[in-house]
């Protein structure tokens, strides 16, 4: 039976055998421990059981952490069914492994960097993390290195030029 301890285990051999880049891996064990807290005993033992009670285990989630917002909860909920669907596909058998290539997504450089004292074009693509198909998928989740960190942007799949411009003016706002 594969239990939810599993999935840890699957995760560091993902993390090492570069499936995962480090962020992503982080970001989905924080996620595993948040719905950890929340999993009874039978849950634990039982990969199966949990998706099959996601919805109820994710109310809890929900409950016992009002401090975040349900944007982000619903992005852990996804990371948690994510390495399910993976560690189901290639973490029973440790081989499959080896055939396992992520997808790599590539997005276009968002802004046109304007200023005047840089000289340089568009900065190169970055690398986004794979789909996920969970009921998150209403939205766009774009993370990006800066010079000085990272910027996490979540967007709706459907975006008016309107609220397209709301946003560039904020990030205009904030370069100035």
């Amino acid at each position: 039976m594969n239990t939810f301890k599993d999935l840890y285990n699957f995760l560091e051999l993902a993390r090492n055998n570069r499936k995962y880049p480090e962020s992503v891996a982080n970001n989905i064990k924080s996620a595993l421990k948040i719905f950890e807290n929340e999993l009874n005993q039978e849950e634990k033992k039982s990969i199966e059981m949990i998706v099959d009670n996601m919805e109820d285990i994710f109310l809890e989630v929900v409950n016992h952490n009002n401090e975040k917002g349900i944007a982000s909860l619903s992005a852990y909920k996804a990371r948690v069914l994510r390495i399910i669907k993976d560690y189901q596909r290639y973490g029973k058998e440790p081989s499959k492994i080896q055939n396992w290539e992520p997808k790599e997504r590539k997005s276009t450089a968002l802004l046109n960097n304007k200023d005047k004292k840089d000289k340089t074009k568009d900065k190169p693509t970055a690398l986004l993390s794979p789909a996920i198909n969970t009921p998150v998928d209403s939205a766009n989740k774009i993370e990006l290195a800066l010079e000085k960190g990272t910027a996490t942007m979540l967007l709706p799949v459907q975006i008016s030029n309107t609220d397209a411009k709301k946003i560039k003016g904020i990030i205009d706002a904030l370069a100035g």
